[in-house]
Order: structure tokens, then sequence, then C-alpha cells
């Protein structure tokens, strides 16, 4: 996908927010031994809807370390699934949409094996992501960033997308899919996947200290002066 280099003032609005936000809660670089493998990845984020970072990592871990190989995993029955992701939210469904997922990636790959991908155009590895059981937009686009492809994607979670909207940047009803369609068009051309990936834990960080979902604690807000909470808000451009 081509990124806009033009003028949209909310490319301008983007790296404004960037600036403050390191300002304000210092540098948030992944390192590269957290570059997990794209498999890794992707199993996270199928289980892990509504679940704690921190949970999800143990569980993705436990399974991988206990079993050996993803393909083994695939091999459970939906209740040994469930049994071994008692951390997550949701145990029952995480165990469907995972057994479902690795098990289609077998059916057309012969392994559970995404390095396929990193031959693809950014936009043809997500709509093949997005076509597994339990993954989204915001999988498919973690997959490619946040992973060891380390690609140009914007990840897009609860409190990125409420943040956006609040500043108007995109509009105030936009899910997921159209955030994320919004937004890849005015990242600034300067930016690397790992500026992106910055971004995101950035605002992650905004959203679970200012932005909160109710009672946003507007006043400190590092970008508040962007900000159009409280008013009419239409998205620019």
């Amino acid at each position: 996908m081509q990124l806009d280099l033009g003028g949209d003032q909310r490319t301008d609005i983007l790296r404004r927010s960037q600036e403050a936000l390191i300002e304000r809660f210092g540098r948030i670089i992944r390192p590269p031994e957290k570059r997990r493998s794209p498999e890794w990845v992707l199993v996270h984020g199928v289980i892990g809807a509504q679940t704690k970072t921190a949970a999800s990592n143990a569980s993705t871990d436990g399974l991988l370390a206990e079993f050996g190989s993803w393909e083994a995993v695939a091999e459970l029955s939906e209740e040994a699934l469930e049994k071994r992701l008692q951390r997550q939210s949701f145990p029952s469904v995480a165990a469907k949409r995972l057994r479902a997922c690795l098990r289609a990636i077998i059916a057309e790959r012969g392994s559970v094996s995404l390095a396929h991908l990193s031959n693809l155009p950014l936009g043809k590895a997500m709509a093949w992501l997005e076509t597994l059981p339990g993954v989204a937009r915001k999988n498919s686009a973690g997959v490619m960033n946040a992973s060891s492809f380390d690609r140009k994607a914007m990840v897009i979670d609860g409190h990125h997308r409420r943040i956006m909207q609040r500043m108007g940047v995109v509009p105030l009803k936009a899910d997921t899919a159209k955030t994320y369609d919004a937004l890849m068009p005015i990242v600034p051309g300067e930016w690397s996947a790992a500026d992106m990936d910055e971004h995101h834990l950035l605002l992650k960080k905004l959203g679970q200290t200012f932005c909160r979902p109710r009672s946003p604690k507007c006043e400190g807000c590092p970008v508040h002066e962007d900000c159009e909470m409280g008013t009419p808000q239409v998205a620019r451009g």
C-alpha cells in the first residue's frame, strides 16, 4: 500500500502526537528479541480477545513449550486446548478459534508456516491472513508489523481506534478495518515499520492513562491541543 506524502493535515497531527507522546511517556521500542515469529504472533492474536498481553504471552509460550510445534497443537481436541488456555478471558472460544485456524493453515500450506507471506505485497498478505478463522484486521496487521516480518502495517486496538476518533483523525463510527484504511494513507512517509509499532504502543499507553473509555482525563493530556473531544467531530481531509 502506498503512503501519501502530500499535505494532509492529519499527517501533521500524527507527527505531532508522536513527538508529544514520546516527550510524556518516553520511547516505547520493541527490542529485537521481542519480535517473535509470525506464527507465534498469529496464535497470540487468535487467543487474545479481551485478555491482558502478559496472560496471552504465557499461554502462547506454554503451548509451544509443552507440545514443541504448532502442528502438534493443532492435533489437540478443543477440550484439551481449553484446559491449557484458562488464562484467557474466553478459553472455550480461544480453543475453538485456534484449532480451526491452525488446521486451516495446515490444510492449505502443509504445515503451520507463514513464510510465504514475506514474498507477498502487504495488502495481499493481510487479506490471506484474514481468510483464516479468528483472524481480523488487528491480528493480520500485528503479524506483519510486530513479528519478525517488521513491515509497515498499523496495528489498531480499541485504545488506538478510540483516540483517533476523538482526535477527529478518523470517523467516529469507524471500526478497526475502516480506521486502518483511513490511517495508512496518511502515515508520515518517513516513518519506518518500527515507528508505526511505537506509535501504536504509545497510543495504547495514552488510552490506559488519559484517554480512558469513560471519564477521559483531558486536562494534562499530551495530545489535547490536537483533539476534538467534546466538540462535533468530522474527520479531517
